[in-house]
């Protein structure tokens, strides 16, 4: 199969925002306990925090982590996770049915995350509490000093404040599984009014209210519409939240639901234009896509197990074990949000570690690189820069989620600094070679090319304990350079990256 690809110098859709490939931590499952947090493990550090994971995290470069979730937040104290660690309350999570001990809280994290070379990005609860403990919150956070918040952040051993600047006005208030569901019109005026006592304390801060959870959601698109009118003088972004099945077990309809993700980011896009229009506004408000993945390998049978035990601390709980083909799916994922870096200014894979995770982690023993932590890694390091507007010409298939879906998902990516291009191409064909002329335009001569290939021959492979490197990237042969054209052949069912030097 023949495709073309032209990338010109002049034809850009925006510079990328590095939050692009931030990630997300929640109090669920083992993702914090055993995750990233396990006193006495062989390589913990002395406060607990597990080493081992801390470097896999530092080489994935994800900027920001989104803590402390999720669902859990919006039942979560956050007053019981500071001071002495005895004196912690133990409490019940109502979102996943587990005990929580309150042994990570905020300075934990913030140490965890400075370690990890990584920025917070912190949730407040507009479920069971409101505006007075999220301004209270920020006071903690945020605060040098001679306030009662802020002296008490310094009582516990921070002199100095944290200065978060981004932070999520509660979670998925759509949904009537969250504790403290409201209907759009509650929701927006609640988190109006936080939003402005937030801003009073520090307008420079930079706000997320809450879009729908999915695009199937029966309130979708009126929630935002609704959410914006009320907030939107006051915020910076909206948050979206998307996940991606596979039960039927059809590789070509799992890698079609990217064009369902496109055309919901468009889709409130426009809201936003709608509202924006409407108010007579200058502000831009953007998309932060807050908890995107793969997830549906455990998620049933752990939905009914979750109803069935009695309360355990840190289960096992949603550890998806990801395989080839999900690797396919992570970079359509990743290549939509470049393709749409004018609108998602901000996504977090969800989650880090353990809980439908690129990382995973054994008690006491070893943590490793899941499948998707490969496309992860190589659009988090090289997909930095401006995206580019390319010219795009393979064949289509038809599929439930689009009409026409390219054979060829690609996007690219300028990085003027070290002057290259870099282009992340999957191969949605399992029958077929892409024979892909590549023409560049206005940037250059063509120095070189480096050709990086993720490439199983079973769907299904996975990498474990035992197998860590099963899937994993590999050096290809065969780039061929003539003038400004670059030829190169991507295989069926395959992941690429294609790095070109000016």
């Amino acid at each position: 199969m023949d495709a073309r690809v032209t990338a010109h110098a002049r034809y850009s859709i925006a510079d990328i925002d590095k939050r692009l490939y931030g990630s997300f931590l929640e109090h669920l499952g083992r993702a914090v306990y055993t995750g990233i947090y396990e006193p006495g493990h062989p390589t913990a550090l002395p406060n607990g925090m597990r080493r081992d994971v801390i470097d896999l995290v530092r080489d994935l470069d994800t900027p920001i982590c989104r803590y402390p979730g999720g669902n859990f937040v919006s039942a979560y104290n956050w007053e019981d996770g500071i001071g002495p660690k005895e004196d912690r309350p133990t409490r019940l999570d109502l979102a996943w049915r587990t005990a929580e001990s309150n042994q990570v809280g905020i300075h934990e994290f913030a140490e965890w995350a400075e370690a990890a070379g990584t920025e917070m990005m912190l949730a407040v609860n507009l479920g069971s509490r409101g505006l007075d403990a999220a301004r209270n919150f920020v006071e903690y956070v945020n605060h040098p000093g001679g306030s009662h918040w802020s002296d008490l952040r310094r009582k516990n051993g921070r002199t100095d404040p944290w200065n978060v600047k981004l932070w999520c006005l509660g979670n998925e208030m759509d949904g009537p599984w969250q504790v403290g569901h409201k209907s759009a019109a509650e929701y927006g005026h609640l988190a109006n009014e936080t939003a402005k006592a937030i801003r009073a304390f520090d307008d420079s801060l930079e706000l997320v209210v809450c879009g729908s959870s999915h695009s199937e959601m029966p309130t979708y698109p009126q929630w935002e519409a609704t959410v914006l009118e009320e907030t939107y003088d006051q915020i910076d972004y909206i948050s979206l939240h998307m996940y991606f099945e596979n039960y039927e077990k059809n590789t070509a309809e799992y890698l079609a639901l990217p064009e369902k993700l496109d055309r919901y980011i468009g889709t409130v896009g426009g809201v936003i234009d709608f509202v924006k229009g409407k108010k007579r506004s200058k502000r831009d408000v953007k998309i932060s896509f807050d908890e995107w993945n793969v997830w549906y390998h455990e998620r049933k049978s752990d939905a009914k197990r979750m109803k069935e035990w009695d309360w355990p601390h840190a289960p096992v709980l949603l550890e998806d074990i990801y395989n080839f083909e999900d690797v396919l799916q992570v970079g359509c994922i990743l290549n939509t949000f470049i393709r749409r870096a004018d609108r998602v200014r901000i996504a977090c894979i969800a989650q880090l570690v353990n809980v439908i995770a690129p990382i995973m982690t054994e008690p006491g023993g070893a943590a490793w690189r899941q499948t998707i932590y490969h496309p992860f890694h190589l659009a988090s390091r090289y997909g930095r820069g401006t995206a580019l507007q390319l010219d795009v010409d393979c064949q289509h298939y038809t599929a439930d989620s689009a009409d026409r879906v390219s054979y060829l998902d690609i996007a690219g990516v300028h990085d003027s600094d070290t002057g290259t291009l870099s282009f992340f191409a999957i191969n949605r064909n399992g029958q077929e070679n892409i024979d892909l002329k590549m023409a560049t335009e206005h940037f250059g001569t063509v120095k070189s090319v480096e050709h990086t290939v993720i490439k199983h021959d079973d769907l299904e492979a996975k990498n474990t304990r035992d197998n860590p490197e099963n899937v994993k990237p590999r050096k290809a042969e065969g780039a061929i350079i003539e003038g400004n054209m670059v030829r190169v052949s991507v295989p069926p069912y395959s992941y690429s990256m294609i790095r070109i030097t000016l």
